[in-house]
């Protein structure tokens, strides 16, 4: 079952890289108390997530944070090095928190994976974006197919904020 706007984000450990190496995260301690964008990606390097997903929110952090928002997290179904690799090349800075889902724990337990091995690459996660209040969903749009991008963008966040 596919998470809802009025659900609590389910508990999950997310990983990323650090100046003092690799770290955890649980979802607690990215959702409990703050107001969280969460985008994700079905996968870091990818063709539209590249060109258009990430750079949007790197685009409009300044503005997306200046409605209240705490942290924006993008997460994606690949290691930690390869998302602080990604996130370094486009430009992320600390402006989006890069974050691993790499055993697609959380997308798994939020209803938002699917099965890309068609295509050779395992379980992923659905594009979407997500706005968490306190650990509760309020905003959810989930991209109908993993080329597409048009609910799921910076703007799109921007206007439901």
């Amino acid at each position: 079952m596919t998470i809802s706007v009025g659900d609590s984000v389910p508990a999950a450990t997310f990983r990323m890289l650090t100046a003092d190496g690799p770290a955890e995260m649980s979802s607690d301690e990215l959702f409990k108390g703050k107001k969280v964008v969460v985008f994700a990606v079905p996968g870091a390097f990818t063709p539209t997530c590249s060109a258009k997903h990430l750079p949007g929110f790197i685009e409009h952090a300044g503005s997306i944070k200046g409605k209240g928002v705490d942290t924006i997290a993008c997460v994606s179904v690949n290691d930690m090095f390869v998302m602080q690799e990604w996130g370094k090349q486009q430009g992320a800075g600390d402006d989006i928190l890069m974050l691993s889902d790499g055993n697609a724990e959380f997308t798994k337990a939020a209803g938002l994976d699917f099965d890309g091995s068609g295509f050779g690459l395992g379980t992923r996660s659905k594009r979407y974006a997500m706005i968490v209040e306190d650990g509760k969903v309020t905003h959810l749009s989930v991209e109908n197919a993993p080329p597409e991008m048009n609910v799921s963008g910076a703007e799109h966040v921007l206007a439901a904020l």
